[in-house]
């Protein structure tokens, strides 16, 4: 929001601790400056220092005319005005300096007032906006807003005051508080990083919106907008409920006989979780009566909890305890990650704001000996045949990425009991083909393409209506390739415009066995068929073009259910099960091949990577690399689940450009971002053809590796299914840069921007990556090895 939007006079109604923070915040980002007071926030006549310095002052967080930095100059016109039934309070709030001038009557403040903020009781704003009906502030173009949390009351006060929701009237409620109370507690830091739930009409004005919206950004808060009924039923959830269960809690406590000794002996744990039982009693009573129904259906929700919690104590039913243990548990790590994240999204609510940039210096070295991460599409894979097992999956190795934790957790969502992960070890209580149980909401997978498109399969049998969702760059991926073949099975689901996510499966569809002949190369497609033959009547058969990986199905005969292949085609029956059986995940070789590369492009390196899996299905990246005359070699060959995995051993050698095989293309499709890196370190061009597939991954990853590699000076040449990368030139040497530097935009990419970030250590500049947070996804701890390795790489936040 543009400065201009912001208004020149405020009056806050009602000075205490949230009114007097806002005063505070605004004070100190150099809104106004009232010459009356010092206490830090204005400084008096001809001061130097404070956060809003009055006239001839020059320093602070905000000068006055002809003062020089600061979040804005001071603006002589801009005041805050205070109201409040307290004049002590009021007089207070002059001498702290957070207000201009004040007074107990409320209409004696309205003249020349741009914008008003109602922050007084819940059942006390009918009475204030009844006085402002008859100042006739709406007429008059006052903006209005309020801070209160539940907005459908206050809603029900305007409409009966006004006789209609006003247009110049926002609604709105910062998500910050404290158990302080007065103007005395003001906080200017208290709205900083904290949201503000705006909750406008469709009626609303423009205008008005965009001046609230200033406010609360001045103020250091991240605003957000929702509809007020959804606004009152997350709070009742999230504030309203925890408020209620506390106050009950220590006032059960209170009243027995050792009370004294039970909070003599209480610990930490006690004192964090009934610390909001100090709370003011009189604001959460008006509260609990103005948001009465959102908070009873949320106790409702909450007693069936507990009611089912105290079953599986009495019967001692260790994995029904363990299941709401470890889902509670792993939902509380989530909620950390989210206190980061700032805008509302599907049931998961939030999506980042902040920007990760990679800041690449050229040059550098490559040697070691590292294990990376585990295989991420045998993670996935792992949680969901061991939750639908006979007995309890033991796995090593799991990938502790975002991507493989939304699948971890949409399986607890979905009753399984899951012990970890910790240090990549997690064990699966599996509950057998029909023991899922229906979750609560939609089913999120963040960025997660293989497991929506699995999920699809197996989801499709189950005898519970589904929702799939994921995060922005998700819902831009086709999901059409499995919607279409499930429906040919007999499944019914539901898909956004253009075939693309979420996806809403209904259950108790009987399914039925078809033979497909999928018309692209997709273990993702193969995958999700095989999955829902599970549940399907007779055979299902699938034919790929081309060989994709083959992870389902060797852990499909590992977990003790027969998949058969013949030349092309695999096929299953329906209607076995699957025994549980112990999972040792191999490092994944597509992470792996970002320092095949950063190896196979550094003069002088000697790098040895642990463990990878050489699925003979995912070996394309190898095999071109040795075609381009890398010195790779597979050391320490052996099967691990029956999985083929060795250890990588790479010496740095002069590459050649080649025409990339076709029959390698669905081999290596997620490694070709690191794999045009090597083309552009190539003697002569590279030629790739018949992989029109990149251009629907996590971005067009044709479009956005042939963008990069323009930035830094590499010549290509985009064509619909492939791209040709010139590399050196014949003679050229082989020791110095191969190109530039500049910026890339990942495009969100978590592959782009690792690739570029190798890139740098043949650059003659500085590499800078913006968009960077989802390399988190795919590959944690990525940056840690890369700079162990000789990457010289700093990572920034960027704020969006």
């Amino acid at each position: 929001m543009q400065r201009n939007a912001m208004p020149d006079r405020v009056l806050i109604v009602g000075l205490g601790l949230i009114g007097g923070s806002l005063a505070a915040a605004l004070r100190k980002a150099g809104f106004g400056a009232s010459g009356k007071g010092a206490a830090g926030f204005g400084a008096a006549e001809g001061g130097a220092a404070g956060f809003g310095a009055a006239e001839g002052a020059t320093a602070g967080f905000g000068a006055a005319e002809g003062g020089a930095a600061g979040f804005g100059a001071a603006d002589k016109r801009a005041e805050i005005l205070a109201c409040d039934p307290d004049a002590d309070e009021i007089a207070r709030g002059i001498e702290m300096g957070l207000v201009d001038r004040g007074d107990t009557r409320l209409a004696s403040l309205l003249d020349g007032v741009d914008l008003v903020v109602l922050a007084v009781p819940v059942l006390a704003m009918r009475q204030v906006m009844a006085e402002l009906a008859d100042a006739d502030a709406i007429a008059k173009g006052v903006v209005i807003t309020d801070v209160g949390s539940t907005k459908g009351a206050i809603r029900e006060a305007a409409e009966a005051v006004f006789g209609s929701m006003p247009p110049n009237l926002v609604l709105g409620h910062p998500i910050a508080g404290s158990e302080k109370s007065g103007v005395a507690a003001a906080n200017s830091e208290l709205y900083v990083g904290h949201k503000v739930i705006l909750t406008p009409e469709p009626t609303t004005d423009p205008e008005a919106l965009g001046k609230v919206r200033a406010l609360w950004e001045r103020a250091g808060a991240e605003v957000l907008e929702m509809g007020v009924e959804r606004h009152d039923e997350v709070l009742a959830r999230t504030s309203h409920l925890p408020h209620l269960l506390a106050f009950s809690l220590v006032d059960t406590l209170a009243r027995q006989d050792e009370r004294l000794d039970i909070f003599r002996y209480a610990a930490g744990g006690f004192r964090d979780f009934t610390r909001i039982a100090g709370s003011d009693p009189v604001m959460w009573r008006d509260i609990f009566v103005a948001n009465r129904d959102a908070v009873l259906h949320a106790l409702d929700d909450f007693e069936s909890g507990v009611a089912r919690l105290r079953d599986a104590v009495e019967r001692g039913d260790t994995d029904a305890m363990l299941a709401t243990f470890d889902r509670a548990s792993h939902a509380r790590h989530y909620f950390d990650t989210l206190l980061n994240q700032t805008s509302y999204q599907a049931e998961y609510q939030m999506q980042a704001q902040d920007q990760l940039r990679y800041r690449v210096s050229p040059g550098g070295g490559v040697t070691g000996r590292i294990r990376v991460p585990g295989d991420k599409s045998i993670s996935h894979r792992s949680i969901m045949l061991g939750a639908l097992a006979e007995g309890v999956t033991e796995v090593s190795g799991f990938l502790e990425g975002e991507d493989s934790l939304a699948t971890l957790q949409a399986f607890r969502e979905m009753g399984v009991a899951i012990e970890g992960p910790h240090q990549g070890r997690v064990t699966v209580h599996g509950v057998g083909l029909h023991g899922l149980k229906a979750p609560a909401g939609p089913l999120y997978v963040g960025n997660a393409g293989t497991a929506m498109r699995l999920f699809a399969g197996l989801l499709a049998g189950q005898s519970f209506d589904t929702e799939l969702t994921g995060d922005h760059s998700l819902t831009k991926r086709p999901m059409g390739r499995v919607a279409d073949p499930l429906r040919e099975m007999g499944a019914v689901i539901e898909t956004a415009e253009g075939g693309r996510p979420p996806m809403k499966i209904k259950g108790g569809q009987p399914l039925k066995g078809i033979t497909y002949d999928m018309p692209m190369a997709s273990a993702q497609v193969k995958s999700c068929l095989l999955l829902a033959g599970l549940y399907a009547e007779g055979e299902t058969r699938v034919r790929e073009p081309a060989p994709t990986r083959d992870h389902t199905e060797r852990m499909l005969n590992g977990f003790g259910y027969e998949v058969e292949r013949q030349g092309d085609t695999c096929w299953l029956q329906g209607g076995g099960e699957l025994a549980a059986a112990p999972i040792d995940v191999p490092s994944d070789i597509s992470s792996a091949t970002f320092f095949l590369v950063a190896a196979a492009i550094t003069p002088g390196a000697d790098l040895v990577l642990e463990h990878v899996g050489i699925n003979p299905t995912r070996i394309g990246v190898i095999n071109i690399l040795q075609q381009m005359g890398a010195d790779l070699r597979l050391e320490n060959e052996r099967e691990v689940g029956g999985e083929p995995v060795a250890d990588l051993h790479i010496r740095y050698a002069p590459l050649k450009g080649i025409d990339i095989p076709v029959d390698q293309v669905p081999l290596a499709i997620d490694e070709f971002p690191a794999l045009f890196v090597a083309a552009a370190n190539a003697e002569g061009t590279t030629r790739l053809r018949d992989a029109a597939e990149l251009r629907v991954k996590e971005s067009d990853r044709l479009k956005a590796m042939a963008d990069g590699l323009t930035v830094l000076g590499v010549e290509n040449r985009l064509y619909e299914d492939g791209i040709d990368i010139v590399g050196r030139l014949e003679g050229q040497g082989a020791d110095g840069p191969s190109y530039g530097g500049g910026r890339i935009d990942s495009l969100g990419d978590h592959r782009i921007a690792m690739a570029f970030a190798v890139a740098a250590l043949r650059a003659s500049d500085e590499i800078v990556i913006d968009d960077c947070a989802n390399v988190g996804t795919s590959f944690p701890g990525f940056v840690d090895l890369a700079r162990r390795v000789g990457l010289s790489l700093e990572e920034q936040q960027e704020a969006s």
